[in-house]
């Protein structure tokens, strides 16, 4: 295996006008309504961007399912079985360019409604029945209102889902009497809990904390009897790193309030379930240890899908007087995240956390205790901010993530475009791999992947010892039939002598933000990981060796090897500028390889270098400006269709003029066919100009990856001094 990768980097200067950034990928935009409930079928409508000529609707559990509605173009029947677990799941579509980005579609036990009409007045509420969910896009600079009849003393619990269904609402939810004054408000997204003092109309009120609205603001308004859960939600990039293996799904024990003042008796290890609840709660608990004992202290609670920041506390307790003994903050991201969402510093995914982990050492025996609170818990009272405690001796571990790689350039594809694993032929994908070590694990990590459709191979890596990050490199053949899998990025290890083995979890975008500076991203952990390949497109640039092989050389020497490129799109400017970055190679002297070029011999000084003997896999990577053509095979279909609309307008309007004065109903009927000849005719003009348009040369910006290649360098040979 090649334990390394090193990603050789070209830059074009890019142009001063405006341009595409990266070629047109598939994305699910979005799904109306985005749920149903277990055991029915449901209606959808889907919208989205480059997904012509859609085949498929699918999701990440085979227990849902969908046809096509006949004669309706991109409406679904989705069916739920009736033993689907309530949860979130991605929906993506199959499309000329391949699959989608994913989409969350909920699912639930509750009966489900959709908003069809305007519910914006107190008097145009829409009535809801304890004990469902509505289906609703916000309506842009106003409030939805809703209602409900309320029974005295039987609790009810309002909640709205929006940022954790990929929504770009942030809800503010209202509960107000029948005449529309507010009761209770909710600003955080969290739930209301009410118990109505009397029988009688009560209103929800639905809206954006800065009054935006639209199809990409949608929400799923649930009312339930109270007690409830709030409803399920995707899960953040964080999260990656939650649960450790083979933890149980429910903790062991329970805190018991009160517990602020007077300590929790417990013993180590410890887990333990708790609730940051009422406001300012700080949750204390004591133990004995003995000197010399090291215990790692991990908590959940942001992973879980809160807005909390938990915070530890480890004291020793003697003589009546606390001494503190360790403080246990944030969990750090494995890569440098960007400062501010569109200066290229850092990648625009955070796979740290507010949560906690970090350990404490036990410098003599006695009494100590551990207080657990959220810096953010001063003022909110919820007790739906639950966090997951776990004391214990150290378990070395590591969690593993993924992500495209983004663009360095401001305000561009770096920070914003959803990634779907979409290749065309010849194509390459750079994925960065983060790991989150547990424990004080610092060993090496092999990355592999595996189930890919025929024609794709993947280069992984060992991310190296006490390294946070790596890459992986995902390769299509120029004539790779069209295909679509499922397939399984593992990363492996050797911990304690045994061999263990880890899902690599994948992270996008949820939507296709084009200026981060403006709008911040949103990534999101993925459901599962599909590839797929399209036949109706090549790269625009394929970069591949003369000879598919290990190129070995010895410490100190120059090793050559030779390329072969295929240019398929014209580009801007006369050559590539290669620099390397990565371990050992970032030293690297910049090199030219001229557009156009069929063949090109990378050569590599490895005494200039100072490589260590060893075995690497790297890839020459390009940011270049291409001349590129949207579906330009769509042009003469559209022509076609023009024409044959100009023929069927010529045709109705000549019927109608020859039988104008002879039958007034035969007039009028042919008349009205003449408008509808009329009407198609305009249609087909627009198609056939938006064709044309989209098929116009574009100078597109795109992340252009080489085949990988592989070196092993041998130790240089052991000279012996004369005698």
């Amino acid at each position: 295996m090649f334990p390394r990768l090193i990603c050789l980097l070209s830059v074009f200067a890019v142009s001063a006008f405006a341009q595409q950034v990266t070629l047109p990928l598939p994305r699910l935009l979005t799904i109306m309504p985005m749920g149903g409930q277990a055991g029915q079928s449901v209606e959808v409508t889907i919208t989205g961007e480059n997904i012509e000529d859609v085949t498929e609707l699918a999701f990440s559990t085979p227990k849902i399912t969908a046809k096509p509605v006949a004669g309706a173009v991109n409406k679904f029947t989705v069916s739920i079985a009736a033993d689907v677990p309530v949860g979130v799941y991605d929906a993506r579509v199959m499309s000329r360019l391949g699959v989608s980005s994913a989409r969350a579609f909920s699912v639930n036990k509750l009966p489900e409604v959709v908003r069809t009409k305007a519910n914006n007045t107190l008097e145009t509420a829409l009535p809801l029945t304890v004990g469902s969910i509505c289906n609703a896009t916000m309506t842009k600079r106003a409030v939805d209102f809703y209602s409900f009849q309320g029974v005295k003393g039987q609790a009810v619990a309002i909640d709205c889902a929006a940022v954790g269904i990929d929504s770009r609402l942030t809800p503010v939810l209202i509960l107000a009497d029948g005449k529309g004054a507010d009761l209770k408000v909710n600003r955080t997204g969290g739930m209301i809990d009410f118990t109505p003092p009397a029988d009688g109309s009560y209103i929800i009120k639905v809206s954006d904390l800065t009054y935006q609205g639209g199809e990409r603001h949608f929400y799923r308004l649930a009312l339930q009897k109270s007690p409830a859960e709030p409803q399920s939600q995707t899960q953040t990039v964080s999260a990656m790193s939650w649960p450790p293996a083979g933890l149980a799904a429910t903790a062991a024990a329970k805190e018991t309030e009160p517990n602020n003042k007077d300590a929790q008796k417990i013993s180590l290890p410890c887990d333990i379930g708790g609730a940051f609840f009422p406001a300012a709660d700080v949750d204390t608990y004591e133990f004995t240890a003995k000197k010399g004992e090291t215990w790692w202290v991990e908590v959940a609670s942001e992973r879980l899908g809160l807005n909390t920041d938990p915070f530890v506390l480890v004291q020793q307790v003697k003589d009546g007087k606390f001494t503190d003994v360790a403080e246990l903050y944030d969990i750090a991201p494995p890569m440098k995240v960007t400062s501010n969402g569109y200066s290229y510093d850092g990648p625009p995914y955070d796979a740290g956390s507010p949560d906690v982990l970090g350990k404490f050492e036990v410098k003599e025996d006695g009494t100590y205790r551990l207080q657990v609170r959220d810096l953010f818990g001063g003022t909110r009272s919820d007790p739906h901010n639950v966090y997951r405690l776990l004391v214990r001796q150290a378990a070395p571990d590591f969690s593993l993530a993924a992500w495209a790689v983004h663009m360095t350039l401001r305000n561009g594809d770096r920070a914003s475009l959803s990634k779907p694993m979409a290749l065309r032929q010849g194509d390459a994908r750079a994925f960065e791999v983060v790991v989150q070590r547990r424990d004080g694990f610092d060993g090496e990590i092999e990355i592999g992947m595996e189930n890919l459709p025929p024609g794709v191979s993947a280069a992984g890596l060992k991310i190296g010892k006490g390294k946070t990050y790596g890459h992986l490199i995902l390769t299509t053949d120029e004539k790779a039939p069209r295909g679509f899998s499922l397939a399984k990025i593992t990363g492996k290890a050797v911990i304690n002598g045994k061999e263990v083995t880890h899902p690599v979890r994948l992270a996008s975008m949820e939507w296709p933000v084009k200026d981060a500076k403006g709008e911040i991203p949103a990534p999101r952990l993925m459901a599962d990981i599909p590839v797929s390949v399209t036949d109706s497109e090549q790269a625009p640039l394929s970069i591949t060796l003369a000879e598919n092989k290990v190129f070995e050389a010895k410490a100190g020497e120059t090793l050559k090897i030779p390329l072969k490129l295929a240019w398929r799109n014209e580009f801007n400017g006369t050559s590539i500028k290669v620099k390397a970055y990565g371990e050992g190679f970032s030293a690297m002297k910049e090199f030219d390889i001229p557009l156009k070029a069929a063949t090109h011999e990378l050569a590599l000084n490895l005494a200039e270098l100072k490589i260590a003997p060893g075995d690497y896999t790297f890839a020459l990577q390009s940011l270049g400006i291409c001349k590129y053509r949207y579906n330009p095979a769509a042009v003469p279909l559209a022509e076609a269709e023009q024409k044959k609309a100009e023929a069927a307008l010529a045709a109705a309007a000549a019927e109608a003029k020859k039988i104008a004065a002879t039958d007034a109903e035969a007039a009028k009927k042919a008349a009205e066919k003449q408008k509808a000849a009329e009407a198609a005719m305009t249609a087909a003009t627009t198609k056939m100009k938006s064709a044309t348009s989209a098929a116009d040369p574009k100078d597109t910006v795109e992340i252009l990856i080489s085949q990988p290649i592989r070196v092993s360098v041998k130790p240089a040979a052991v000279t012996t001094a004369a005698k």
